[in-house]
């Protein structure tokens, strides 16, 4: 299971970090990401990590703005968003895969709930 929590209000410039709690498995052999969904709009990748926390990956809108982690001692994976837009306001989920890391929606095993950023102008 996985618990996302974090998300807010903020202008435009600001900052905000997301948070992905996994309980009931052994979460430090899951590869974990984050994808988000705009009202209206597909839900689209956003950010990976390895489950060893040696590698990332970006969609290149948020690349320098956004820094994914983990703490394999905390089953714990974050999502730092800094100098935030508008055009990321979206639903943001957590997301985990065995092993390799979720780039599409189709190779995410287990979803988080959800949790809302939004950024206004």
């Amino acid at each position: 299971q996985l618990q996302a929590s974090g998300g807010g209000l903020v202008q435009a410039g600001g900052s905000l970090r997301l948070s992905c709690a996994a309980s009931g498995r052994a979460f430090s052999m899951y590869a974990t990401g984050w994808f988000r969904q705009a009202p209206g709009k597909e839900r689209e990748f956003v950010a990976a990590i390895t489950w060893t926390g040696d590698s990332t990956t970006y969609v290149d809108s948020v690349k320098g703005r956004f820094t994914i982690s983990r703490d394999n001692a905390k089953n714990t994976v974050y999502l730092q968003l800094n100098s935030l837009k508008p055009e990321d306001t979206a639903v943001y989920y957590c997301a985990a895969r065995n092993l390799a890391m979720p780039l599409t929606t189709a190779e995410v095993a287990y979803w988080g709930q959800g949790t809302q950023v939004t950024v206004s102008s």
